[in-house]
């Protein structure tokens, strides 16, 4: 059973940072992608970022110069460092793995609410 657990959220003054972490764990060959993505209120679930095993890295424009998105991948790890938060980042964020077993399986982590205050 895989298992995505994220931490680091929480409230933020705006033109505050915080660093997000998501550390995957279970039985699985390897994983292909990992990644964050965000909810607002009355918004639909839209990219961050995202990083491939092979380090190739996609930013969503918001995110752009301002979020900064790494891997760890001897602890399954990935990180958002998020600097310059508006209150527009208010979010739950939640992490995204493509994981491979005998086939590719896609998972979520809970969710971490993010709010920045103005």
């Amino acid at each position: 059973q895989v298992q995505l657990v994220e931490s680091g959220g929480g409230l933020v003054q705006a033109g505050g940072s915080l660093r997000l972490s998501c550390a995957a764990s279970g039985s699985f060959l390897s994983i292909n992608v990992m990644g964050w993505y965000r909810q607002g209120p009355g918004d639909q679930r839209e990219l961050v970022a995202t990083e491939t095993s092979g380090g190739r890295i996609n930013y969503a424009d918001s995110a752009k110069g301002r979020f900064t998105i790494s891997r760890d991948n001897t602890k399954n790890t990935v990180y958002l460092q998020m600097n310059s938060l508006k209150p527009e980042d208010t979010a739950v964020y939640w992490c995204y793995a493509e994981i491979v077993h005998a086939y590719v399986g896609r998972y979520w982590g809970q969710g971490t609410q993010v709010t920045v205050a103005s």
